[in-house]
């Protein structure tokens, strides 16, 4: 039932009346993301897990988490105060320019979990989660929100998954479970989903998701 009460969540937001598109202009955004290009590459690749790719990401939730950093809602402390003299169409600029740019995928690494030693297992016990969820825990599928390929859902602001590095994502999945990420409307959402995650499934399923593309 829990399963099925967020996924039925995702969908009403996706639908939303207030989920219309941002209106950014990504040729102007180019100029725009000098000072970003240190942390995430020039084209959105970042060379470093530590910071997440934001190559094609979704130019609606990318607007969203700037505006959220700028106003502080959203605590990221090496970007403090970066943002503090663009206005908002610059901001919707440089989400436009990031998302135009194809994402180079992460990939999926070889690894092991707990009970798993196979690589070849793990790879398809991170598959099964991000899938079909967990019905015993009330764990939804994220595929309803993020897509069967990664690659989110723009009008309703859910980002593209496909490809970020692995130690981002089952990062920001632990922030979520340990309600240390709540900025956002779909904060919530995303809570709601890792409060029932294990260890296992949150190193799992971003293993898998790191080589969708």
């Amino acid at each position: 039932m829990k399963k099925s009460f967020l996924s039925i969540i995702c969908l009403l937001a996706a639908f939303s009346a207030n989920q219309a598109l941002a209106a950014g202009d990504a040729a102007a955004g180019e100029s725009k993301v000098a000072m970003c290009a240190g942390c995430h590459g020039s084209d959105g690749n970042s060379m470093v897990p530590a910071f997440p790719k934001l190559a094609g990401l979704g130019e609606k939730y990318m607007t969203a988490q700037l505006r959220m950093v700028k106003s502080g809602e959203r605590v990221i402390v090496e970007m403090t105060g970066i943002l503090d003299a663009w206005s908002d169409q610059d901001l919707q600029d440089m989400a436009a320019y990031y998302d135009s740019k194809p994402i180079v995928t992460s990939g999926a690494q070889d690894i092991t979990l707990v009970g798993i030693s196979d690589p070849d297992e793990a790879l398809d016990f991170g598959e099964n989660v991000y899938r079909g969820g967990n019905m015993k825990t009330g764990v939804a599928a994220c595929t309803g929100c993020h897509s069967p390929s990664g690659s989110g859902n723009n009008p309703a602001g859910y980002p593209a998954l496909g490809g970020q590095y692995a130690s981002y994502i089952e990062k920001q999945l632990l922030a979520y479970r340990r309600g240390e990420r709540a900025s956002g409307g779909n904060a919530k959402i995303m809570q709601g989903v890792a409060a029932n995650l294990s260890d296992k499934e949150i190193k799992a399923v971003a293993n898998y998701i790191s080589g969708l593309n």
